[in-house]
């Protein structure tokens, strides 16, 4: 029963930082009128409470930084680097399968200059950094921190993998008209965005993405606060996924598309079973070494 109570606590987290987003985004959105849509400045809002969550619980778990993977200065620096070599060896060799099966297809209707394509490298690896600086400290942070005082490091890895894998589809396809928005609006948002991830057709991606969380978990509780190296490798894979987008198209019509799914044209079946392989050879690896 004990560990069922820490398995939803995250979700009671998320559903706190959630409403806090659908009331203080409905407040912002009377402020600046119709110049931004109210799905975004909620989802916006709702995700910054959800990493300031990070302090209060922090605060409850009586947990320090070095706890959540911090490390000193030069140590995270060097970490980081380590992370993004890793996180180019682990996702390029998909992007060679994707372009070799004839998944991904060059764009040729694109108008490529140098400039473009370092504009294109440099905001990628921008966007990049920013999005796992966001996501790590939270899933590989207090998530994982606060689930391994309480339970096996395995419960751990997994239970913040799931997590991690369902936020990625707390999505929602209402549009209000100026005029139909009222203060419950951002919580009709909530529901469905809640109810997606109950979406048979998420599965294929969730399943990816859930495996990814379960190697960056892996590599969290095999390295001492090694959080900036799952910075760093997060950073790396959602830099190349941006890249790739850039340059290549997903051909609808290839014999291969089942290798990927809808969700970004990258993670899919290929993915989970790459890797499945990186995990189980990594785990060979560490059982044999020991022996």
């Amino acid at each position: 029963m004990k560990y069922l109570v820490y398995i939803l606590m995250p979700l009671a987290v998320l559903l706190v930082a959630a409403s806090l987003g659908c009331v203080l985004g409905y407040l912002i959105w009377l402020g600046f009128g119709d110049q931004f849509p109210l799905h975004k400045i909620i989802s916006k809002v709702g995700k910054l409470f959800l990493v300031l969550s990070i302090f209060p619980v922090m605060a409850v778990l009586h947990l320090k930084g070095r706890d959540l993977g911090f490390a000193d200065k030069a140590t995270m620096l060097r970490q980081f680097g380590y992370g993004l070599g890793l996180g180019v060896l682990t996702l390029l060799p998909v992007f060679i399968v994707l372009y070799l099966t004839g998944v991904h297809v060059i764009d040729e209707a694109r108008s490529w200059s140098f400039a473009w394509v370092l504009q294109k490298f440099v905001t990628g690896f921008l966007l990049a950094l920013l999005i796992s600086l966001a996501e790590e400290p939270i899933f590989r942070g207090i998530l994982f921190a606060g689930l391994k005082q309480r339970m096996p490091v395995i419960g751990a890895v997994l239970i913040s993998s799931f997590y991690y894998g369902i936020l990625h589809f707390l999505d929602s396809h209402s549009r209000f008209a100026n005029e139909e928005v009222t203060f419950f609006s951002g919580f009709i948002l909530l529901k469905e965005a809640l109810l997606n991830v109950l979406n048979p057709d998420i599965l294929s991606a969730f399943l990816a993405l859930f495996m990814v969380g379960a190697f960056l978990g892996v590599v969290r509780s095999r390295v001492p606060n090694s959080l900036a190296l799952c910075i760093g490798c997060h950073t790396a894979w959602v830099w190349q996924i941006k890249f790739n987008k850039s340059l290549f198209n997903v051909d609808p019509q290839s014999p291969n598309l089942y290798l990927v799914s809808s969700y970004d044209g990258v993670v899919g079946p290929l993915v989970t079973v790459w890797m499945f392989l990186v995990l189980f050879c990594y785990i060979g690896y560490r059982y044999l070494k020991l022996r």
